[in-house]
């Protein structure tokens, strides 16, 4: 059996933030989250979903594809310090993460989703 620690997906010490995570998602996870849900571009994502020690905003197991929203928080040295770290981590363990800022998503939903579908292929 797998020890936690050695588990890459949906840790059960993750199970209480990404429960809160799903229960109050920000405007641009909820715009992003109508759109990407019941496969409306053909395949499935889940929402705050744990990979390693971190929970993405939105994951596609098929395509091993993650998607980050960031907010005015992201903006800082430090933060963006801790993003590349994270983002490096993932791409690591041969999962693709795509960034977009919140912005994007509240002023061109659409080109958000022509990346992430073209991504998917």
């Amino acid at each position: 059996m797998v020890a936690e620690m050695d588990k890459v997906f949906n840790r059960k010490e993750q199970v209480p933030i990404r429960r809160e995570l799903r229960n109050h998602p920000t405007a641009a996870e909820a715009s992003l989250w109508y759109r990407l849900r019941g496969s409306r571009l053909g395949v499935k994502f889940r929402r705050q979903h744990g990979i390693g020690p971190y929970v993405v905003d939105f994951y596609c197991p098929t395509a091993r594809l993650a998607i980050e929203l960031d907010g005015d928080s992201h903006c800082s040295q430090e933060v963006a310090k801790r993003d590349s770290m994270r983002q490096a981590w993932m791409e690591a363990q041969g999962v693709r993460v795509l960034r977009f800022l919140n912005d994007d998503v509240f002023n061109d939903i659409e080109a958000v989703l022509a990346v992430i579908h073209d991504i998917l292929g």
